[in-house]
């Protein structure tokens, strides 16, 4: 059985999809912009502004879930500049903490709205 998850403090789905699913004891995000949640703009124009926007959103959908950071399993990043790579690294450990899952970080062409960064995530309910 799936059941989706909504966070009011993260930003509403633009498409047709949900912030995030439950199956099977598992958190599946859907990729996280820096978007503002009460605006639905876009925060900030350089990468760490716009990953700290996304990390903040992706808290709000594992806070919704019942989970944290501890519960991550995977995270995928996406950069449409792998230049910005440590700057992003350095901000994502900040906000994991002790916590190591595992994680792909690949570049893109594009991302949605010119964002900089996206980042998804797996995570364990427990």
């Amino acid at each position: 059985m799936m059941q989706p998850v909504h966070s009011d403090r993260a930003p509403a789905a633009v498409g047709p999809y949900s912030q995030a699913i439950v199956c099977g004891g598992m958190l599946y995000t859907s990729g996280q912009i820096a978007l503002d949640p009460d605006s639905g703009n876009m925060v900030g124009e350089d990468v760490g502004t716009q990953t700290r926007q996304v990390l903040k959103n992706l808290q709000a959908v594992l806070n919704a879930a019942g989970c944290t950071q501890q519960n991550i399993v995977k995270a995928t990043i996406y950069l449409t500049d792998m230049a910005d790579f440590s700057e992003v690294n350095t901000i994502y450990a900040e906000w994991l903490g002790s916590h190591r899952p595992a994680r792909s970080t690949v570049q893109v062409a594009a991302l949605p709205l010119q964002a900089r960064v996206e980042i998804d995530l797996v995570a364990c309910l427990r």
